[in-house]
């Protein structure tokens, strides 16, 4: 009997019988399996879009497991990634972020599981602006929603005026990837083309939204003249972010 088998004790055992006549042998190869166990397995790690990342998992056991990569932040059957102890992604996309699983295994025991979080930065764009009409007297309400990772900063904009809570009865509320702009009790004075600026590190976007009353037109010219005051304002904003980062 072997008490604490490891991968030493594996090899032939010969079992002699010694009698009258002539001995007698008997041999037996022992095999020893070991689960698969992951002995290096890549950190964390955070790149920007369109970078390449490798990521590496090594494991041991007897038999040599099997290594498999899987993206766990896509649809059920759909995270195979490879069959190997390298993943390698080239230009990375944003919808690549999330956990990866490293699982090896050799059927001797359960599967050794370790998982990888990649954060994939890139620059904000603006997924919802909606034009906003309410009466005087009435509470108005824009708001602004952006993506962007690391998180976008807002900022906003009444032509080349920026727009802080408390100035002119208005509330500037920033939660997440929405940003709103609060009117308590609208006047005329308050409608008009506002711009919402998204930013992070890698870039910034803006988008023109209009506050307007019962009845208003907004037309394409006003339209394609809100586009050209938002393109200097973005250049403007851009200089200015990245002398404070």
């Amino acid at each position: 009997m072997i008490q604490n088998v490891d991968v030493y004790d594996e090899g032939p055992y010969t079992c002699s019988v010694q009698t009258d006549n002539h001995p007698k042998t008997s041999r037996v190869h022992l095999i020893v399996q070991v689960p698969p166990q992951i002995m290096n397995i890549s950190s964390d790690i955070t790149v920007n879009e369109g970078s390449s990342v490798t990521l590496l998992c090594l494991a041991v056991g007897r038999p040599e497991p099997t290594v498999t990569w899987r993206h766990l932040s896509v649809k059920e059957g759909q995270g195979f990634v490879s069959e190997d102890e390298y993943l390698e992604i080239s230009d990375i996309k944003r919808e690549q972020s999330g956990e990866y699983e490293c699982s090896a295994l050799n059927d001797v025991a359960a599967p050794d599981v370790r998982k990888v979080k990649i954060t994939v930065n890139y620059p904000p764009y603006i997924s919802k602006a909606k034009n906003t009409g309410v009466s005087v007297g009435q509470k108005g309400i824009l708001s602004c929603e952006a993506s962007a990772v690391p998180m976008a900063e807002f900022q906003w904009f009444k032509e080349d005026t920026r727009l802080a809570t408390g100035l002119d009865g208005v509330r500037i509320e920033n939660k997440g990837h929405i940003s709103t702009l609060t009117f308590f009790n609208v006047s005329e004075k308050d409608y008009g083309n506002y711009t919402c600026v998204a930013m992070n590190k890698l870039g910034n976007i803006n988008a023109s939204i209009s506050l307007y009353g019962p009845g208003a037109v907004i037309d394409g010219v006003n339209s394609a003249s809100r586009a050209l005051a938002c393109l200097w304002l973005a250049g403007t904003l851009f200089a200015h972010f990245f002398i404070k980062f």
